[in-house]
Order: C-alpha cells, then sequence, then structure tokens
C-alpha cells in the first residue's frame, strides 16, 4: 500500500502540473499487488486519485464515520469525495470526526501505519511544530516505513488558512 498525504492548501496552479509527476512517480514504485491509499477531501487527495488511474493502481479512499456510516464532509470537501468515490476500488470508514485537527491527525498517522510506503508531497518549507505533513513524515520514519518526499514544481500554498478540513493527507 501506498499512502499519499501532503498540504491541503496547494494552489490550482500547483495542483494542476502535479497529477503527471505523481502518475509517473506511483508507477516507479509500484509493485505487484499495490494500491494507493488517501484520506478524501479537496485537493491533493483528488490529484492522487486521478494520477492513481493514470498509473493503473486501485485506489482506497478513507472516509470519516460514525458508528457504521460515513460522516458528513464539511461543504468544499463533499464533491471532492464524490469524485473520488468514483475513482475509488476500496472505500475504508475509519471513525473520526472530520471538522477536529487532532482527529484528522490520528486518521493520518492509522493511513500511514497501514501502509509500506508514503509519498509525500509538500513545499519544503519550515513547520514550526504545526506542519501536519512535517510531522507524518517525522511519524513515518519512527516506524521504519519508507518514505519519499516529490516537491511539486513551482509548488505554491494559498495564503489563507484551509478551512473546516485542517487534516493535511490524502
Amino acid at each position: 500500500m501506498i499512502a499519499v498525504v501532503g498540504h491541503v492548501d496547494l494552489t490550482p496552479q500547483t495542483l494542476k502540473p502535479l497529477e503527471a509527476e505523481l502518475s509517473g512517480r506511483l508507477n516507479r514504485l509500484a509493485e505487484p499487488g499495490s494500491m494507493v491509499l488517501i484520506r478524501a477531501g479537496r485537493g491533493l487527495p483528488v490529484v492522487a486519485g486521478r494520477a492513481a488511474r493514470m498509473a493503473g493502481l486501485p485506489l482506497v479512499v478513507v472516509l470519516p464515520s460514525q458508528g457504521s456510516v460515513p460522516a458528513l464532509l464539511p461543504g468544499p470537501d463533499r464533491a471532492a469525495a464524490g469524485e473520488l468515490l468514483f475513482l475509488a476500488a476500496h472505500v475504508r470508514l475509519v471513525p473520526y470526526d472530520p471538522a477536529d485537527r487532532g482527529a484528522c491527525r490520528s486518521a493520518d498517522e492509522r493511513l500511514v501505519c497501514s501502509s509500506r510506503r508514503l509519498l509525500v508531497v509538500r513545499d519544503g518549507s519550515a513547520s514550526h511544530g504545526q506542519d501536519v505533513t512535517a510531522h507524518l513524515i517525522a511519524y513515518a520514519r519512527s516506524r521504519g516505513i519508507v518514505t519519499e518526499t516529490l516537491r511539486a514544481p513551482d509548488c505554491r500554498r494559498r495564503d489563507a488558512q484551509p478551512p473546516a478540513f485542517p487534516g493535511e493527507s490524502s
């Protein structure tokens, strides 16, 4: 399983060329039986889902749940989740509150732990202890999970803080 995580606030101008780059990288990393694992959301998860499809790899999408039913995602992530469900070969329901930053981080940690490899998309900026993406890199490495960082060409992040869905992955 190859988990893909990264900044949730990448600009559309960064995301567009990233799709082909991610597809090529996933193609190179794929082994027999490989799947791509992401947490549902807009931005990078959708690009990673499309890239998995282009690379011919099955996609596993993690959705938040309340009990045994999917939880409602914040508005901006609902359309993205719809596309991801269309692309998905498998769906995992994981109990967490998508509006709670700590719960999203815990869900990302579970996603990382269930993978053999972590592919991270980030801009390389200093984390100042607040960057969930930097935390996930350290978390994966401390568990012996092979981690590879992909720096998007001309990577830019939105100026504003990400709204409502603060977890940084996919």
